[in-house]
């Protein structure tokens, strides 16, 4: 999913932003500013968001009114986004789950590439057991939430162990392998790279939000690992929203989790140092990231020996000696449970699933977006909402509601990345 495409609109007048004018915090004061941009006409804008921001939709229902509506934006041309998304729906015995996902990817796309892709798959599968198991009997939400940890968890540990089981007698049988020997096992591109596929996936992580529905519509399942998050949008009976976060972050800005990390390695004070797991990395749960959660042998003896190679070993020696008593990044998801209404007479909720990049250009205002968001989307027509992403008109709202502070994210004239990857999903439901 690359940066921002090429597309032609009417080349509006030339104007300049300051540094005050880009959201979020990746573009700094000493960037060289002011800096030229494009000023579209609202139609040029729109149209242009739309081209950059890998929109896609699905109704899970033929009258629509459940559906989702997704979208990953990067706006930097030179940049491609390390965000990915996943909205299917999943058949188990004539009946129909959804599953909707946002994964934020970190040091490369590889791992997170794989995570959406497979993520629905090893849901599905586990969802076909345990239905299994019970038969035509209803299975009761703590056992979904249950499985659902355990999916997760179990995806996460076969990353690692397929390398391992490249390896017979695993870590411990590194020591009597030269490195050219493990180089062999490794670098099999010419073969067909299945083995080597495997261990690229161990240099990369990616956090991940991921909802489950039942088939009946009474239950929402939310998996959370890093600092994606979840938002529930409701209509009250004043015509107003309600907008309640359904997630926390695991990073170091949650006490609860900078005291887990540090309960569970007692007596290793670096184990967080600087807000990060080992002073290296702010997630505190992840897919992937192996280096934090195995000894520090496999990535020294089989990391290292991927080609090409790490020719400067000192940022990962940096942590490494910091790693005792692996793992460090837990692949256990916080689930919630959230139960719903399906009744036709329900008041309208919106689900909202977001990378960090959103949270990030939403700032102390974001509760404050969703309210506005929302009250839009409650005064637009039918036809209307159906012809207009609902993730599309959120992140318009975000970046300033207007015209030209969209065309200011879309066009600013900038070499590097001036906003964070943005992944959105909003679930009808």
């Amino acid at each position: 999913m690359d940066g921002m495409p090429e597309c032609s609109w009417d080349a509006g007048p030339t104007s300049f932003a300051s540094f005050g004018d880009i959201p979020g915090n990746l573009c700094s004061p000493t960037d060289d500013w002011p800096r030229p941009f494009r000023n579209l006409n609202h139609d040029a804008a729109w149209d242009h968001l739309a081209a950059a921001s890998n929109l896609h939709s699905v109704k899970f229902d033929p009258t629509g009114r459940w559906r989702a509506d997704a979208l990953n934006f990067q706006p930097c041309a030179e940049t491609s986004s390390q965000d990915r998304y996943a909205v299917q729906q999943i058949h188990i015995k004539g009946r129909v789950w959804t599953l909707s996902a946002v994964f934020d990817g970190h040091l490369g796309s590889h791992t997170v590439e794989h995570v959406a892709h497979h993520m629905p798959i090893i849901v599905r599968e586990h969802l076909e057991l345990i239905s299994q198991k019970h038969g035509d009997r209803v299975v009761p939400p703590p056992l979904i939430a249950d499985m659902f940890a355990m999916a997760i968890r179990a995806f996460d540990d076969a990353i690692a162990n397929d390398v391992l089981e490249l390896f017979p007698g695993g870590l411990s049988s590194l020591s009597r392998l030269s490195d050219l020997q493990i180089q062999e096992v490794l670098d099999d591109q010419l073969s067909g790279g299945q083995n080597y596929t495997k261990a690229r996936l161990c240099l990369y992580g990616t956090t991940a939000l991921v909802a489950l529905v039942d088939p009946d519509h009474q239950n929402l399942w939310l998996a959370n690992l890093g600092d994606c998050q979840g938002l529930m949008v409701s209509e009250t009976d004043q015509k107003a929203w309600n907008v309640e976060f359904l997630t926390r972050f695991h990073n170091g800005e949650n006490p609860l989790e900078v005291q887990r990390v540090m309960n569970e390695h007692p007596g290793e004070p670096e184990c967080i140092l600087d807000g990060r797991v080992l002073g290296a990395i702010a997630p505190f749960r992840c897919l992937g990231d192996t280096p934090f959660k195995q000894p520090p042998e496999f990535t020294r003896r089989i990391l290292y020996n991927l080609y090409p190679g790490q020719h400067d070993t000192s940022p990962w020696e940096e942590f490494l000696m910091r790693n005792h008593t692996p793992p460090y990044i837990s692949s256990t998801p916080e689930v919630t449970h959230y139960p719903l209404d399906p009744s036709p007479q329900a008041p309208r909720k919106y689900l909202i699933l977001c990378s960090d990049g959103f949270t990030d250009i939403c700032g102390t205002n974001q509760r404050a977006i969703v309210d506005q968001w929302a009250r839009a989307a409650a005064c637009g027509s039918s036809r209307e909402l159906d012809e207009k992403s609902l993730a599309l008109r959120l992140l318009w709202q975000a970046l300033g509601n207007d015209p030209t502070s969209v065309s200011r994210v879309l066009t600013l004239n900038m070499d590097s990345p001036w906003l964070d990857d943005v992944s959105i999903i909003v679930q009808c439901l």
